[in-house]
């Protein structure tokens, strides 16, 4: 598990990023906003750790702008603001969970774990990689909160190099996985669709990246 901890406090900070990590769990940390805006387009996180009292704004207004970009994430607020109306605020603005300050870790972390139990039923309906979301209900791909166009082939396969991000993908197994949907195709059908996505996804944070002789996997435009 990923978890990115939007936290100012140096304290907090580090004694959640000793107790996940000795946990297994991953954490990176930020202690302000903009830090946090910057680390979130182009990182994959499966839990937000919010507080909303920070030194360059106020984290309810930030998780409202960020909603839209990015609407499946499950976001926990940890604050000090413990009033019914506040609780409200947050749940409301895009929060999936409350808790306030003082509070005891055992709760925080048994609050994260059931976080994670509900989003991991779903999970396969909704991929995300950078500012890449791709929704299977809903045959969406939404760029940073944008919609772009996919012909259902071409989501599919997007969808495939998305799930085994940043793993390399063989062209044999995005043929035999569109064969496996009932759609016709032959062996130069990767290379076809992964060309379409190519022009579709241009030169921004996400490029695919072509192993020669193997397949191809998706990358972060900081490490293509």
């Amino acid at each position: 598990m990923q978890i990115l901890l939007i936290e100012d406090d140096p304290e907090i900070r580090r004694e959640l990023m000793l107790r996940w990590q000795s946990k297994g769990w991953g954490v990176t940390t930020c202690d302000s906003l903009a830090s946090a805006d910057r680390h979130a387009r182009n990182h994959v996180h499966e839990l937000v750790v919010l507080d909303l009292q920070l030194p360059d704004g106020d984290g309810l207004d930030w998780l409202r702008r960020w909603r839209p970009r990015d609407p499946g994430t499950p976001v926990l607020v940890l604050t000090a603001r413990d009033r019914v109306a506040d609780r409200v605020s947050g749940l409301q603005g895009g929060a999936d969970d409350y808790l306030t300050k003082p509070f005891a870790a055992t709760e925080l972390d048994a609050r994260i774990e059931a976080l994670m139990r509900r989003t991991s039923r779903d999970r396969d309906a909704r991929l995300q990689f950078g500012p890449l979301l791709w929704l299977r209900d809903e045959a969406r791909l939404l760029m940073d909160g944008t919609e772009l166009e996919l012909h259902p082939r071409e989501f599919e396969v997007l969808g495939l190099l998305i799930r085994r991000a940043p793993r390399l993908v063989p062209k044999r197994v995005i043929v035999d996985a569109l064969a496996e949907k009932n759609i016709e195709v032959g062996d130069s059908a990767a290379e076809v669709y992964v060309s379409r996505l190519r022009r579709k996804l241009g030169a921004g944070a996400v490029q695919i990246d072509t192993v020669r002789g193997f397949g191809y996997r998706l990358l972060l435009a900081e490490a293509a």
